[in-house]
């Protein structure tokens, strides 16, 4: 039998949890949770990552090679053979009699995940090992099925899936906070004597990672209608908060003949859609969540899924936070963006649901947004939701030639590095809208988890890129 067939026979513990059948053999593999001797059995919690659930294994004393659950700790990786059978006890509904048991690796008795609960900071010192908790294993899977429902969302409406470049020359944010890139030895001081510049880099001018993939996004919306594009992105921003890292996934629609309200309308029920699927395909994960991390997550959740967002423009939402006599750390400013403890306190405290803010100042919005009548705001959209506030952030694209390249302009943006763009509105140019989710601010809003550093596998942010 070769080593693919020997994985086949491999039967995963949530498989075995959900099947019915019991008194037949199977083989499963894992790594041991916690380990209980008696005087004629020891019990082992083993775990595979397939759920949440450990399934506990009944070791005879008597068996072949018994001598080796001696040796086996806390971490170590196993293959156990043997009879699933109706638990016993009360803590699990089945349980495995071993009959054969094989160590795959010993783990030494340093190993630090032990039988308690460890703080966040520490976990995330080591990093490569927090999925096998039972909170980051939950925040991992949920993160997956994520992923899944994106995809499937879309699909489900007909959008394409398109890959947009992760190496960009332009800047899509118009902030200039992005990581350059380059092959140019700036450390040989002999070589920077010599050098051109840019001229001598690898694509021969300047380099980046991008920050949004939503210009090349519009350009296939502008030929197949309505896409959309899931990936990475970075910014190089200073920001040590429990909102912000340095690279982070976006999902981006983008959809040709698409107004504003139609946009906000789409995103809506994005958010809803995704909610709804993690509660409906993640119920033991999510279960965890609503126990030990936030108690109001489902309460939440279903104040989200429940109801119609409000709508207001941000002159209003303005008003309301001028007049409010709730103290914030950062001062409210007309004509400036909005702070989280703003965002959230509309969610939180005034309306009590979320909301959506459009028509923002267009002095504080990127060249893309499409102009409105009074050439004071752009047809742009924020969605605010408890516990997160910002969580997407969108548009209707200016569509105009002449006003987009007067926006140029007026912003002091070089038009040649953008001229692609810019063409796009020469041949068969259309009104179309997008937006922008911030993939790990969705995972904070399902699960409750307070910092973005804990629902990705291995956060980038200042002086840190360690695994």
């Amino acid at each position: 039998m070769n080593i693919k067939q020997k994985d086949q026979k491999r039967t995963k513990i949530l498989n075995l949890i959900n099947n019915k059948q019991t008194d037949k053999q199977v083989l499963i593999k894992g790594w041991i949770r916690t380990k209980r001797d008696s005087k004629k059995f020891s019990f082992l919690e083993v775990n595979d990552g397939s759920c949440i659930s450990n399934m506990q294994i009944i070791v005879d004393n008597t068996i072949k090679d018994a001598s080796i659950i001696n040796s086996l700790t806390t971490g170590s990786a196993v293959s156990i053979t043997g009879q699933l059978v109706e638990s016993k006890g009360g803590k699990q509904a089945k349980e495995i009699i071993a009959e054969k048991i094989e160590v795959i690796s010993l783990a030494p008795q340093s190993y630090p995940l032990q039988k308690k609960r460890h703080s966040d900071e520490f976990l995330r010192t080591i990093a490569h090992l927090r999925p096998r908790t039972n909170k980051y294993g939950a925040v991992f899977r949920i993160r997956s099925e994520l992923s899944f429902a994106v995809h499937k969302f879309f699909k489900e409406r007909g959008f394409v899936y398109v890959h947009t470049p992760v190496l960009t020359g332009s800047d899509c944010e118009g902030a200039g906070e992005m990581f350059k890139v380059t092959t140019l030895d700036f450390i040989n001081k002999k070589f920077i004597e010599n050098c051109r510049g840019y001229d001598d880099d690898f694509f021969g001018k300047q380099a980046n990672l991008t920050v949004s993939g939503q210009l090349s996004a519009e350009m296939f919306a502008l030929a197949l209608g309505d896409v959309y594009t899931f990936g990475p992105t970075f910014r190089a921003e200073n920001s040590n908060t429990s909102r912000h890292v340095a690279e982070f996934w976006m999902v981006e629609p983008e959809m040709a003949f698409c107004g504003l309200h139609s946009n906000m309308d789409i995103a809506e029920i994005f958010i809803k859609y995704l909610i709804n699927h993690i509660i409906e395909n993640c119920k033991e994960d999510l279960n965890l969540f609503a126990k030990f991390v936030n108690k109001n997550l489902m309460q939440t959740l279903d104040s989200i899924t429940s109801q119609d967002f409000l709508r207001i423009p941000y002159n209003n939402a303005l008003d309301i936070l001028l007049k409010t006599k709730n103290k914030f750390e950062f001062e409210v400013k007309a004509g400036h963006d909005f702070c989280s403890e703003h965002e959230r306190y509309l969610t939180e405290k005034h309306f009590k649901k979320p909301v959506i803010i459009f028509d923002y100042p267009k002095e504080i919005k990127p060249f893309y947004m499409r102009i409105n009548d009074g050439n004071k705001t752009v047809a742009a959209m924020d969605i605010l939701v408890p516990g997160i506030g910002e969580i997407v952030g969108g548009s209707q694209r200016e569509e105009r030639l002449d006003v987009l390249e007067k926006r140029f302009d007026e912003m002091g943006i070089n038009k040649d590095e953008y001229w692609w763009y810019i063409d796009s509105r020469r041949f068969g140019s259309v009104e179309h809208s997008g937006f922008g989710l911030g993939f790990e601010r969705m995972l904070m809003l399902v699960t409750g988890v307070s910092n973005i550093r804990d629902v990705i596998p291995f956060p980038r942010t200042p002086k840190n890129i360690e695994f």
